[in-house]
Formats: structure tokens, C-alpha cells, sequence
């Protein structure tokens, strides 16, 4: 019987204790700061403090412990978050480490962070989803430049609340007076930065000093803990506005059931309430909130459920459901702080993928309004974006979006860009405004059309896109081309490299974002002139496929033809009509294609053109049907 009754207590202690566990709240925070500032020190020492390891952790870090030999005969707190084995090594942190623990008042999951520049971009991806932000300082360095970097990335992802976590006091004697200044100077410094609370706690991460308990050595130190001030402060992200609700799938299991299923991002959500959809502008009210554990009256903010409606509207995924009270608008060009994530540079003009919420969109990376220098936080001028770069940037895209402002909604005010071809992530922005101007300019549709102009020209309008190295022989293809085309009576027009550079694009150089600039101007060029009925041929290097690419698809993939002359790039420079190679191994010129800049060969080109081994009249007599065959019909309706 007495078995029985225990067996029965222990059940309902452990029932206790999760329904304990369900009712705490949940406190996500990073720690961050310069390298070997004690970061991944401080955590293991807060879960070794607070009782938060299992017996088979203990024996593992005590084993690691002398194996590694960092802390002499000590424990090494660092070994419970360094995971990887490059940073056991080297003793720093590479990767963001994750971990979950709780107390008696709170759960927690912490993100330690690398402190290496390079890897800032794993900085920025633990702090996206913290509340609070644990800024480590050694007392003997004081604030550094990868401090005050770590500051501006946690103000710009949203963080409010930072702990300035003054560590290794034990080095310094525990000295006020040093924890004091470091203090006034980073508060100095993170001024302009809009953070709600700033606590600065000294701590020595290795010692125990203020982690769970007081420290007797600075008993001139009155503030909380810094495991106290995590389970008792307020970094509940404000969600005062309207309902944002944005569509992440359509729920259609069968003919009597059609919901729409997401993540409800901002406000509240209950049964009777009226949304919108915001880009249609339809209406309707809230039937059900749906669950898997059932049906709810109201939805509040983080909470994932199907939501049904009183009636059919048009809306998928990447729509987003507003409060009807309160919309959202939609733009196609946005300002916003971008962080550069990867190592190939960012160029204006060039062509992304945008992933906003559940939405998606061409994007393009229109100006680089300035660079911030994040020791300073001073503005300087940019012409690229390189790794870790921080800038103020004009995106563009290729349909209007639901957004808001990053600071009112970050879930419709965050973005990510990826390369198009590499599908790598290359960037993360926050959105500050839309550009008004975005909301104005709308394309016109003509009295004239294409298909009228075609008509009456007796021949579609096209895009003939002539790539190579210089002196491969693309403007000579390209002329001797036009000329059978035009004995033929087909309009055709030559754009030249040399010719648009001095007028269109005299103010444009030879670097990358200059070469980027110039193809993008040529492409829209193109572009209407075909809209007017003519065959246009291009003449130009243009080295890099994105570009090539980002041509094509303002064309259009059916109105475009590539064409490779490939010619070698030894045939290139026997050639060298311009002795523009010659200069370029002196070193006389800079950014010269095949010499010192590279050029990407197409892929899959439409034609390739062999001006190496065959001669000009059997290439055209080549290319010419390829042509026809496309220009050959007058369009109908377009």
C-alpha cells in the first residue's frame, strides 16, 4: 500500500511539475561580444550554477576538462557550448550553440554567439529571434570595436533589453572604478541605439562572481544577479497594433473545409472579427480559430492556427490577413538596413530572390545609400557591400509586397535575399519605409501596342544578345547579321558597347557594380525598343551570368536570344585590334575581362557562334534561320 501511495505521489509530482512548466513563460537571449570575452564561459557556468546538468554532462565536462587542459586542474565552463571541434581547439566559438534550461520561475533558451568579425553573420542569425541581449565585456579590454558592432546588430534586429555583462572582475581586483567607466562608456556609445534597458552587472563568468549568487568581493555592487535578471525581467516584444495574420498555406483537406493556416504575427485574433486581405482588399469574419487540440476562442500573438472564414475570398500562401481597422500597405520599393552575409559582394543593379514572411519577390539591390561604420556609427559612401557590411540600401522588386515597418511588425518588416543561382542566403534587412514614389508609378499601357507595331512591321520584335570576351568578334557578327536581316525588310536596330558607353553610359567605369549598371540600362534599352516591333541586337561582354540572366528576364525568356561567340582568349589577344590586352598585362588597366576580371561563359546559350575556326559568311549563314525562325510571324494578341 505505502508502494502504491508513493508511486501515486511521484506521478503527481511529475504531473506537477509539467503543468509548472506549461504555465512558465519562455525568455530566448544571446550572449555576444569580442572574442574570448568569456561568452560560452558564462553559460556553462550559469547551467552549472543553476543545477542545469545531468550526471553524464558533469563526468564528460570533467574529462574534457583535463583532456583539453584550458583552466589547469579547473572545470572549463566553455566546453558545455563549444561544440565543434575547431573550437575546443583554437578555444573560441564558431557556430551559434543552443541551449534549453529552466528554473523555478522561467525557461530558457540561449544562443551563444561567435565574437570573430567573420562571423557576424552567425551573430546576426542567434539574435534574430532573441528578447534579450547578454553584451559580454573583458574588464581588462574594455569596450572594443567588435562591441560596439554586436550593440548595433542586436539595436537593429529589435533587441530592447541588454545586460552589458562586465566579466573577468577577478583579474581586476574587482576594482568599481574600472566596471564604472566601461559602463559610461558603452552607454555613451549605445545613446542613438533605442535600447529600453541597459543593466550592467560585473561578473567574473569563471569564479561564479553575480552569476547565481552575490559576490562577496563587490559587495559595492547593489544590482541584481544576472540568472535574477533574466527570470524577472519584461522583454515581451510590444504587440499593440492590429492582427497580422500572413498566409503560410491554404488548408483544404476536403470540399467542406477550406481554412487558412499561419503564424499570427502581431495583435489578437478572435472568433467574429473582421480581416482583410490585403491585397485584394476583400473582407470577412472570423468563423473558427482551428488547433490541433481544438477549436480556440482567440489567438494571440506567436500562436499557429487554421483560420476559417464566414465566406469564399480570393487569398494563398504569401497573402496576409490584416484586421480590417488596421491594413498594412503593400509597395514594390522599400528602404532598409541590409547586413551583408556573403563573401561575393553585393552590386547594385544586381537581381535576387526576396523572401518577406511567406511572400516572395524578385528583388534588386537599386542604391546603396551609404555604409554605417559601426564604431563611429557614421555614414560613409559605398559603391558595393562586402562581407559583414552594414547599409542603408533601396531594394526594388518585382511585384508589390505587404510589409511593415521593421520596428512596428518584424515579421513583415524582416527580409532575407538569396542568390539566384547559388541559392545561398546573401543578406538579412530590416525594413525602415516604403518609397512613396513606388505607390505612383505604375507602367502605362499604350494606344499602340507591340502586337500592333509587329503587325504592321510584318515581324515580331526580339532581343538578339551577342556575349564574348573583347575582340572575340560580337559587334562584327552582330553587323554582318544586321544586314542580311535588313535586306530581308526586318527593322532592326544595333546597340553597341562602345557606342552606348559614350552617351547613355558615359558616366559608368569598368568595375563590377559599373558593369553590372550598364547591362541593366542596355536590357531596359532592349526592352522597348522590341515593345516597339524591332529586332534589337546587343553587342556587349557582359561577363557575369546574374547579369545575363537579369537581362533575359526583363526581355522575357520567350523574347530573348543569347548568342556565345566563343572565341579563345588567345585569339582574343592576337587580335587586340584596340591593344586594350597588351595594356592590361603592363597593368595599365584595371578590371580588363579575361585578364584580371572574370567572365562567365553562358551556360546554355541559344546559339554559339565558333568565330575562332570559322568564318564571318558561315556563321551568319548559320545564325540567320535561327533568327527568322523566330522573328518570322507578326504577333496577335500580345
Amino acid at each position: 500500500m505505502t508502494t502504491a501511495m508513493s508511486a501515486a505521489d511521484r506521478q503527481a509530482a511529475f504531473e506537477s511539475f509539467l503543468a509548472e512548466q506549461r504555465e512558465q513563460d519562455l525568455l530566448r537571449f544571446i550572449t555576444c561580444g569580442s572574442v574570448d570575452d568569456g561568452k560560452s564561459t558564462l553559460i556553462g557556468r550559469l547551467l552549472w550554477d543553476a543545477q542545469q546538468l545531468y550526471d553524464d554532462q558533469l563526468a564528460a565536462l570533467t574529462a574534457e576538462s583535463k583532456r583539453y587542459g584550458t583552466q589547469g586542474d579547473d572545470i572549463d565552463f566553455a566546453l558545455l557550448v563549444d561544440g565543434l571541434a575547431a573550437e575546443r581547439e583554437q578555444g573560441i566559438t564558431i557556430d551559434v550553440a543552443y541551449r534549453f534550461f529552466a528554473t523555478q520561475r522561467r525557461k530558457f533558451i540561449v544562443a551563444d554567439t561567435p565574437g570573430h568579425e567573420q562571423y557576424t553573420r552567425n551573430m546576426v542569425t542567434g539574435a534574430s529571434t532573441a528578447q534579450v541581449a547578454v553584451l559580454l565585456i573583458d574588464a581588462r579590454q574594455g569596450v572594443l570595436t567588435q562591441t560596439r558592432r554586436h550593440a548595433y546588430l542586436v539595436s537593429l534586429v529589435g533587441i530592447k533589453h541588454v545586460v552589458l555583462a562586465i566579466n573577468k572582475m577577478d583579474l581586476m581586483g574587482y576594482d568599481q572604478a574600472t566596471a564604472e567607466a566601461i559602463e559610461a562608456e558603452f552607454r555613451a556609445f549605445a545613446e542613438p541605439l533605442g535600447f529600453a534597458s541597459i543593466s550592467a552587472i560585473p561578473v567574473s563568468a569563471l569564479k561564479g562572481d553575480n552569476i547565481t549568487e552575490r559576490s562577496a568581493a563587490m559587495a559595492w555592487y547593489r544590482g541584481p544577479t544576472l540568472l535574477a535578471y533574466l527570470e524577472t525581467v519584461d522583454a515581451r516584444h510590444d504587440q499593440s497594433g492590429g492582427a497580422l495574420f500572413p498566409i503560410q498555406l491554404v488548408n483544404r483537406p476536403n470540399s467542406d473545409f477550406r481554412g487558412f493556416s499561419g503564424t499570427l504575427a502581431r495583435g489578437r485574433l478572435a472568433v467574429g472579427d473582421t480581416l482583410r486581405v490585403t491585397a485584394s482588399g476583400q473582407t470577412a469574419e472570423v468563423s473558427r480559430i482551428v488547433t490541433f487540440d481544438g477549436d480556440l476562442p482567440e489567438l494571440t500573438a506567436g500562436g499557429a492556427a487554421t483560420v476559417t472564414l464566414n465566406k469564399e475570398i480570393d487569398a494563398s500562401r504569401g497573402d496576409v490577413l490584416t484586421a480590417a481597422a488596421s491594413p498594412v500597405e503593400m509597395t514594390d520599393q522599400f528602404e532598409a538596413t541590409v547586413v551583408w552575409l556573403h563573401e561575393e559582394a553585393g552590386l547594385p543593379g544586381r537581381s535576387y530572390d526576396l523572401k518577406l514572411a511567406t511572400q516572395d519577390s524578385r528583388a534588386t539591390l537599386s542604391r546603396i545609400k551609404h555604409q554605417i561604420d559601426v564604431n563611429t556609427l557614421e555614414h560613409h559612401a559605398a559603391r558595393t557591400l562586402e562581407l559583414n557590411d552594414i547599409a542603408r540600401c533601396q531594394i526594388s522588386l518585382s511585384r508589390p509586397v505587404s510589409f511593415a515597418a521593421y520596428e512596428e511588425a518584424p515579421t513583415l518588416g524582416s527580409f532575407i535575399l538569396i542568390d539566384r543561382f547559388t541559392h545561398a542566403t546573401v543578406a538579412a534587412g530590416m525594413i525602415h519605409h516604403s518609397l512613396r514614389r513606388a505607390q505612383n508609378v505604375h507602367r502605362q499601357a499604350l494606344a499602340i501596342d507591340r502586337a500592333a507595331r509587329e503587325r504592321q512591321n510584318g515581324h515580331r520584335g526580339k532581343v538578339l544578345w551577342f556575349t564574348g570576351l573583347s575582340g572575340s568578334g560580337k559587334s562584327t557578327l552582330a553587323n554582318a547579321l544586321e544586314i542580311a536581316l535588313h535586306e530581308r525588310g526586318i527593322r532592326t536596330y544595333l546597340l553597341d558597347g562602345d557606342n552606348i558607353r559614350q552617351g547613355l553610359n558615359q558616366d559608368l567605369g569598368f568595375t563590377d557594380s559599373d558593369r553590372v549598371e550598364n547591362i541593366r540600362r542596355i536590357a531596359e534599352v532592349a526592352r522597348l525598343m522590341m515593345d516597339a516591333g524591332v529586332v534589337v541586337m546587343t553587342a556587349f561582354i557582359s561577363p557575369f551570368q546574374r547579369e545575363r540572366a537579369m537581362a533575359r528576364e526583363r526581355v522575357g525568356d520567350d523574347d530573348f536570344l543569347e548568342i556565345y561567340v566563343n572565341t579563345s582568349l588567345e585569339e582574343c589577344e592576337k587580335r587586340d585590334v584596340k591593344g586594350l590586352y597588351g595594356k592590361a598585362r603592363r597593368g595599365e588597366i584595371p578590371n580588363m575581362t579575361g585578364i584580371n576580371s572574370p567572365y562567365e561563359p553562358p551556360e546554355a546559350p541559344d546559339f554559339v557562334a565558333d568565330a575562332g575556326q570559322e568564318s564571318l559568311e558561315a556563321l551568319v549563314e548559320k545564325l540567320l534561320p535561327v533568327v527568322l525562325a523566330a522573328v518570322e510571324e507578326a504577333g496577335g494578341e500580345d
